[in-house]
């Protein structure tokens, strides 16, 4: 299987500059897109293929949200964690025979830090919500993850040091996610990720255009 996980930073613009293109050219079996920053009825897609596209839209308008593009039809689709709802439009979970698949784009703490708390309560929720799948069946996740773990994932690590998505605490809940047992993929530039494996996330930081 071929898995892409893009932020997109805006779906519609990305069109304008080459996304069917692209898309036509990788020929992912899912494709996963973070901020799509749309509204239900804002896009018609001319697909290459047969794709069944799903949608979470966020209740404000040009914020967030995320799709899943994918050739097969999956068993069971949910678009929250605890509810099936996010007033974000954050994740979808798409259920599969053999595995789950989620795509999330994680929300920021603001450059003043001042949604600092709430998302640290994000990323609590978003593991034990990983864990609950993982009890099922294997969960592949992926997204932007809104975080650079390492000082080697962020250019000029030291002066960001504390800045949003390098403070500590976030990079804490990022060791913690895989100390629960979930294994991060290579995260290169509009990489693709052949995904094999139990517990797995791809991507920290999606390539935008």
């Amino acid at each position: 299987m071929k898995l892409m996980s893009w932020n997109v930073n805006g779906l519609r613009s990305c069109v304008q500059k080459g996304f069917l293109t692209y898309l036509r050219e990788t020929d992912p079996d899912i494709a996963c897109l973070q901020e799509t920053k749309l509204q239900a009825g804002q896009i018609e897609l001319a697909l290459h293929q047969p794709y069944e596209c799903f949608w979470n839209y966020a209740e404000k308008k040009g914020y967030s949200g995320t799709a899943v593009l994918s050739k097969a039809t999956p068993l069971a689709l949910r678009y929250g964690m605890e509810t099936d709802s996010e007033p974000e439009g954050r994740l979808i979970t798409l259920e599969f025979a053999s595995f789950y698949l989620v795509t999330v784009y994680t929300p920021n703490a603001k450059r003043d830090l001042s949604r600092l708390s709430e998302r640290l309560e994000w990323e609590d929720r978003f593991r034990t919500y990983l864990l609950s799948l993982d009890a099922q069946k294997p969960v592949i996740a992926c997204g932007d993850l809104n975080v650079a773990h390492y000082e080697i994932d962020l250019k000029n690590a030291k002066s960001n040091r504390g800045n949003s998505g390098f403070t500590d605490q976030e990079r804490d809940k990022m060791t913690q996610l895989q100390a629960a047992g979930f294994t991060k993929c290579a995260v290169k530039p509009r990489a693709l990720a052949l995904i094999i494996t139990h517990k797995y996330w791809v991507g920290e930081r999606s390539p935008t255009w």
